[in-house]
Protein backbone atom coordinates (compact mmCIF):
# COMPACT_ATOMS: atom_id res chain seq x y z
CA UNK A 1 0.00 0.00 0.00
CA UNK A 2 1.12 3.56 -0.68
CA UNK A 3 1.91 6.00 2.03
CA UNK A 4 0.36 9.41 2.30
CA UNK A 5 2.72 12.31 1.75
CA UNK A 6 3.90 14.13 4.83
CA UNK A 7 2.51 17.59 5.37
CA UNK A 8 4.45 20.35 7.08
CA UNK A 9 3.02 23.40 8.82
CA UNK A 10 3.84 26.90 7.64
CA UNK A 11 5.67 27.49 10.92
CA UNK A 12 7.92 24.45 10.35
CA UNK A 13 8.67 25.60 6.80
CA UNK A 14 9.60 29.10 8.01
CA UNK A 15 11.83 27.67 10.73
CA UNK A 16 13.55 25.40 8.21
CA UNK A 17 14.16 28.37 5.91
CA UNK A 18 15.49 30.43 8.83
CA UNK A 19 17.86 27.57 9.69
CA UNK A 20 19.00 27.42 6.08
CA UNK A 21 19.69 31.16 6.03
CA UNK A 22 21.48 31.31 9.38
CA UNK A 23 23.49 28.08 9.29
CA UNK A 24 25.49 28.70 6.14
CA UNK A 25 24.91 25.10 5.12
CA UNK A 26 23.59 23.94 1.77
CA UNK A 27 19.93 23.12 1.27
CA UNK A 28 20.84 19.44 0.98
CA UNK A 29 22.69 19.43 4.32
CA UNK A 30 19.89 21.24 6.17
CA UNK A 31 17.21 18.99 4.66
CA UNK A 32 19.21 15.89 5.57
CA UNK A 33 19.58 17.13 9.16
CA UNK A 34 15.83 17.72 9.38
CA UNK A 35 14.95 14.41 7.74
CA UNK A 36 13.35 15.30 4.42
CA UNK A 37 14.28 15.73 0.77
CA UNK A 38 16.19 18.85 -0.27
CA UNK A 39 13.70 19.48 -3.09
CA UNK A 40 11.11 20.35 -0.44
CA UNK A 41 13.39 22.99 1.06
CA UNK A 42 14.24 24.40 -2.35
CA UNK A 43 10.55 24.60 -3.26
CA UNK A 44 9.71 26.29 0.06
CA UNK A 45 12.43 28.86 -0.55
CA UNK A 46 11.04 29.58 -4.01
CA UNK A 47 7.48 29.87 -2.64
CA UNK A 48 8.65 32.23 0.10
CA UNK A 49 10.39 34.39 -2.52
CA UNK A 50 7.18 34.48 -4.57
CA UNK A 51 5.30 35.68 -1.50
CA UNK A 52 6.87 39.08 -1.99
CA UNK A 53 5.37 39.25 -5.47
CA UNK A 54 1.82 39.00 -4.14
CA UNK A 55 1.49 35.23 -3.97
CA UNK A 56 0.80 33.59 -0.64
CA UNK A 57 3.43 31.07 0.42
CA UNK A 58 2.64 27.84 2.25
CA UNK A 59 -1.11 27.91 1.70
CA UNK A 60 -3.41 25.24 3.06
CA UNK A 61 -1.52 23.85 6.05
CA UNK A 62 -1.04 26.85 8.33
CA UNK A 63 -3.34 28.03 11.06
CA UNK A 64 -4.88 31.53 11.09
CA UNK A 65 -2.55 32.33 14.01
CA UNK A 66 0.42 31.48 11.78
CA UNK A 67 -0.84 33.82 9.07
CA UNK A 68 -1.22 36.66 11.55
CA UNK A 69 2.24 35.98 12.99
CA UNK A 70 3.78 35.99 9.51
CA UNK A 71 2.00 39.25 8.70
CA UNK A 72 3.28 40.85 11.91
CA UNK A 73 6.83 39.62 11.26
CA UNK A 74 6.79 41.11 7.75
CA UNK A 75 5.41 44.39 9.09
CA UNK A 76 8.06 44.43 11.84
CA UNK A 77 10.84 43.83 9.31
CA UNK A 78 9.48 46.60 7.07
CA UNK A 79 9.34 49.02 10.01
CA UNK A 80 12.92 48.16 10.98
CA UNK A 81 14.11 48.96 7.45
CA UNK A 82 12.16 52.22 7.47
CA UNK A 83 13.60 53.11 10.86
CA UNK A 84 17.16 52.47 9.66
CA UNK A 85 16.56 54.68 6.63
CA UNK A 86 15.25 57.49 8.81
CA UNK A 87 18.28 57.23 11.12
CA UNK A 88 20.66 58.04 8.27
CA UNK A 89 21.68 61.69 7.95
CA UNK A 90 20.27 63.46 4.94
CA UNK A 91 22.32 66.00 3.05
CA UNK A 92 21.02 69.54 3.49
CA UNK A 93 22.36 70.47 0.08
CA UNK A 94 24.32 68.64 -2.61
CA UNK A 95 27.82 67.82 -1.45
CA UNK A 96 27.20 68.87 2.16
CA UNK A 97 26.25 66.67 5.11
CA UNK A 98 24.28 67.77 8.14
CA UNK A 99 26.54 68.01 11.17
CA UNK A 100 25.59 67.54 14.79
CA UNK A 101 26.38 71.20 15.47
CA UNK A 102 23.75 73.88 15.52
CA UNK A 103 23.65 76.00 12.38
CA UNK A 104 25.42 79.33 12.63
CA UNK A 105 23.59 82.32 11.19
CA UNK A 106 25.88 84.92 9.75
CA UNK A 107 23.48 87.78 9.71
CA UNK A 108 25.02 91.24 9.57
CA UNK A 109 23.33 93.81 11.82
CA UNK A 110 21.81 96.76 10.02
CA UNK A 111 24.06 99.81 9.95
CA UNK A 112 22.23 103.09 10.91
Amino acid sequence: MGTTPRTYTAEFKCQALDLLASSGKTASAVAKDLGFNSSNLTRWRREAAEEGSGHKAFTGHGMPRDEELDKLRRENADLRVTNEILKKPWPSSPGRRISNDLPVHRHQPAVP
